[in-house]
């Protein structure tokens, strides 16, 4: 494990962090698939292909082309679904579906950031509905997210509001920074996925956890440290090592600001574009 000393007279820092594969064992959003069934959201059918989405990202992580199709299945999924009710799902079924897969190394490694006076930012693609209450239940200080459009009648349109994949995650980082006053260059970044490449490059000490074959040849190219997490425990079984209050969690636009929302919306759209003129 790193050992991680800062100068109480440094520039503010943060630690930013992946999520799926990252922190926790799992992907986050296909964690509550059972939940969202047994809540009436999704029926059996969606629930087999769920669990087959999560082996597939779970035997190899998901490249660029896998987490677009990830990302449009989803999208039609969750479809017409009550955002209260899905907030209301996540938090009754929280502790047993997540608590018992965070990494013990990455908990610590939270843990030493903010010892160290450092920011904790999670920094996912999944839903900012199921993202927000792990980075509370994790301690972190901010959540950057994908954000779903929501219309009046308080459901899900489908349609992305703010999609924080690729380089959006970079601009979330870098408009943070801007904001909160952070040092990237003495910043730090964890991820597993070869996706995650501008937002690790952007800090002056990125770092592969667990990584796909792409990123680890890319961290092995660049000489980043290349970390293995294989110990998931409950974080109760951690205390009172592990016993820092929470932190309450931002809301990803909110933390971006409108800036790097503005960006993550066009570089989603264009990329849609191309990739309808290529097709």
């Amino acid at each position: 494990m790193l050992t991680i000393v800062e100068n109480c007279f440094s520039p503010r820092t943060a630690a930013f962090f992946d999520l799926d594969k990252t922190v926790i064992a799992k992907s986050s959003t296909l964690t509550f698939s059972k939940s969202f069934y047994q809540g009436g959201l999704i029926n059996r059918r969606a629930v087999l292909r769920t669990a087959y989405t999560q082996f597939v990202f779970l035997a190899g992580g998901a490249d660029h082309d896998q987490m677009e199709r990830m990302r449009e299945y989803l999208s039609a999924l969750c479809k017409g679904w009550n955002v209260q009710q899905v907030k209301e799902l996540v938090a009754e079924t929280l502790h047993d579906l997540i608590d018992p897969i965070i990494y013990d190394e990455a908990a610590t490694l939270i843990e030493e950031h903010h010892t160290a006076g450092r920011d904790v930012v999670i920094v996912s693609t999944s839903g900012a509905e199921v993202v927000e209450p792990i980075g509370e239940l994790l301690g972190a200080d901010r959540v950057v997210a994908t954000r779903m459009v929501v219309g009046d009648d308080g459901c899900f349109t489908g349609e992305i509001e703010y999609y924080a994949y690729g380089p959006t995650k970079a601009e979330a980082v870098q408009a943070l920074a801007l904001s909160e006053g952070y040092d990237l260059s003495r910043c730090y970044a964890y991820s597993d996925s070869a996706t995650d490449v501008p937002m690790l490059e952007s800090v002056g000490h990125p770092h592969a956890v667990n990584p796909d074959r792409a990123l680890r040849r890319e961290a092995i190219l660049r000489e980043w440290p290349i970390l293995v997490f294989d110990r998931p425990v409950r974080l109760k079984q951690r205390l009172p090592r592990f016993s820092m209050p929470p932190r309450p969690a931002l809301v990803a636009a909110a933390a971006v600001g409108a800036a790097a929302l503005t960006a993550g919306i066009v570089w989603y759209a264009n990329r849609r574009r191309a990739t309808a003129l290529t097709n």
